[in-house]
């Protein structure tokens, strides 16, 4: 016990020292990275771009006039995305002085060439007459809501797809329950219950016991 006391003592002072130095590091490499994005050719500050730490599930957006802020670590990669602009990326030096960093990102427009387009018109009227009757119009919003709506849509949904993990949690406790409430004793046969024959004649009549394709 005396030997094992000096021990005890040295790590006791020990493990605070280590603890604070590993802060102390760790604190040294936070970096609050702020700034603006901006278009290259107008100097417009450019709203909504991805500012996302490259490896990492972290990042932010730039606000209306372009502003960011986001906390990062010395030495991480930062990336600027926007949908019709060039990515571009940036790196925080591991050997820079203090906890802030201030950057002005400019952005350039991302050219894409489409394959030419020929609109030919229809050789004759009777033709273009032809097309345009036997032309097939998609459903709008509407009509595709009404046909998903629709009952025999519905039961083969049902019959089809899996259930949830809510339902499938509701349908077991349901079923432990009713074992639950019947523990001890025989459960009612429903042969003999009006109310099951009249929902088995109802399912009959819809067609749920016929074989599906």
């Amino acid at each position: 016990m005396k030997k094992t006391l000096p021990y005890f003592l040295f790590l006791s002072f020990l493990f605070p020292a280590v603890a604070k130095a590993q802060f102390e590091t760790f604190r040294d490499s936070v970096v609050q990275l702020y700034g603006i994005v901006m278009t290259a050719d107008s100097l417009k500050g450019l709203e909504s771009v991805s500012v996302v730490v490259k490896g990492q599930n972290r990042g932010t957006i730039t606000n209306e006039k372009g502003v960011f802020s986001i906390v990062v670590l010395k030495g991480d990669v930062i990336e600027f995305s926007s949908i019709g602009y060039k990515n571009k990326s940036i790196v925080i030096p591991k050997n820079l002085e203090g906890n802030q960093q201030s950057v002005i990102q400019l952005m350039v427009n991302d050219t894409i060439y489409l394959a030419a387009t020929i609109i030919k018109a229809r050789p004759t009227r009777a033709q273009f007459e032809r097309d345009f009757v036997n032309a097939s119009v998609p459903d709008d919003q509407i009509t595709v809501a009404r046909k998903n709506n629709d009952v025999a849509t519905r039961r083969l949904l049902i019959a089809t797809l899996p259930s949830d993990g809510r339902e499938a949690s509701n349908q077991y406790l349901r079923q432990a329950g009713k074992k639950a409430y019947y523990a001890g004793q025989t459960p009612p046969m429903n042969i003999f219950n009006p109310f099951a024959w009249a929902e088995f004649i109802k399912a009959w009549k819809r067609g749920d016991f016929k074989k599906k394709k």
